[in-house]
């Protein structure tokens, strides 16, 4: 197994399995945070757009969904320069 599959491997044991459904919200919350650079406005609006998948923040763990979706679009960045 070459270094960028290990890569990949080990962010999909970090994020787990998500559901279509996850994979939808995750990626509208990303969609936002790119377009406004603002966690909060970013699952505010995929909370309105996926509400079965609403996500609650407050001020103990918005720092911590931050890094989450960060480290969703860090793979992502990463294979754009290796490829």
């Amino acid at each position: 197994m070459n270094l960028t599959d290990q890569y990949f491997d080990r962010a999909h044991e970090i994020i787990g399995e998500r559901t279509p459904e996850e994979k939808k919200y995750d990626n509208e919350v990303l969609l936002w945070l790119e377009k406004t650079g603002k966690i909060r406005k970013a699952i505010n609006t995929a909370n309105k757009k996926h509400p079965n998948e609403m996500l609650q923040y407050n001020e103990d763990n918005i720092a911590d969904i931050q890094e989450h979706y960060e480290y969703l679009v860090k793979p992502h960045e990463d294979h754009k320069e290796i490829g």
